[in-house]
């Protein structure tokens, strides 16, 4: 299969990319060799070049492609091409760009309902089985109809990366080391409340700018998954590694609503059969190779930490209140929560 990366034009910028997107996004025009009605279809995200997710994303454009018969004209963007964390959520949105990837926390200011699924506010999932129970279930579908109306945005299926740990440039194993730790969370109010509980000092910043921020001192620690670690090598940076399980974060793969129905019947299902069939092996791959992933930081050299019980209970009591705190923003919400812990 030709490969369905796309990579940004030598000498072109993002806001050149983004407002000529402004200007033909959603629009279908006809080919030429078949006078038929094709679809222009950018999905950019943030993800590392060569991570499970991005792989998948790759294989799901050649997927469109092919299925529709060439009348999905499916581009892929990867590493933050077209631009960071939060411009690709609103772009999604304004449908500048088709397609893009997000933790379902991201809704927290419209849909706080939805946030939650999306791992808020940390330790909300048990294991992986759990988090399957909860996406791949009724829940899973009703969070995609509650974004829908609210924000615009169909989540045609979920991916992930994972369960999350704690990177930083000084061993950090336990909470009184992490007291005033500078560490990297995205600009989402459930992030920053949450290592403010731990007694670390949150640094909102986006999401393509934290190697630099290592090396300049800006940070002293972020938290990710090992794939992202590794792709986009911030062990050259920071050296240790607590492996703290503190989030399991679910990627949903956005689609705008509006392009989605601009699109005749059988497109429309053609995107969300083929989105289904590649994320389902998405987190099968994603979770067969964690532990190869894992065993590569430590070849580079990251000390790897195990967190004990005793201590992950500490982190899990210090944070237990947000649960508290987010269950009184609505009763969808504190209805979510409770539907969320009663699968464990």
């Amino acid at each position: 299969m030709t490969s369905a990366i796309t990579q940004v034009p030598v000498g072109a910028t993002r806001r050149r990319i983004i407002k000529a997107g402004v200007a033909v996004a959603g629009l279908p025009y006809l080919s030429n060799a078949r006078g038929q009605q094709r679809f222009p279809f950018r999905m950019a995200h943030t993800e590392a070049i060569g991570s499970p997710l991005t792989e998948s994303i790759e294989k799901w454009c050649g997927m469109l492609k092919s299925a529709s018969g060439g009348r999905i004209d499916a581009q892929h963007f990867p590493a933050s091409q077209l631009g960071s964390y939060t411009q690709l959520i609103e772009q999604s949105r304004l449908g500048t760009v088709q397609s893009t990837t997000g933790g379902p926390d991201t809704e927290e200011s419209m849909a706080p309902e939805v946030a939650v699924t999306g791992g808020a506010p940390g330790f909300i999932y048990k294991d992986e089985t759990h988090v399957d129970k909860v996406l791949q279930g009724p829940i899973g579908t009703e969070i995609s109809d509650i974004v829908r109306k609210k924000t615009g945005i169909e989540f045609v299926a979920y991916g992930e990366v994972g369960f999350r740990h704690l990177l930083s440039k000084r061993q950090v194993t336990n909470l009184d080391q992490l007291k005033g730790t500078k560490i990297r969370v995205p600009e989402i109010k459930v992030w920053v409340d949450f290592w403010r509980r731990l007694g670390a000092n949150p640094t909102p910043l986006p999401y393509a700018e934290q190697y630099s921020a290592l090396a300049s001192g800006v940070i002293d620690a972020l938290e990710a998954d090992f794939f992202s670690i590794r792709g986009f090598k911030w062990y050259e940076q920071a050296k240790f590694l607590n492996l703290s399980y503190h989030w399991f974060l679910p990627k949903a793969i956005r689609v705008n609503a509006k392009w989605l129905d601009g699109l005749p019947a059988d497109l429309q299902a053609v995107v969300r059969n083929t989105a289904k069939e590649a994320f389902a092996e998405q987190r099968r791959n994603n979770r067969a190779k964690a532990d190869e992933a894992l065993g590569e930081l430590q070849k580079f050299g990251v000390n790897v930490h195990r967190a004990s019980a005793e201590e992950t209970g500490r982190w899990f009591a210090a944070t237990r209140p947000l649960f508290d705190e987010f269950s009184t923003r609505s009763a969808d919400t504190k209805a979510m929560v409770g539907r969320i812990l009663a699968l464990r």
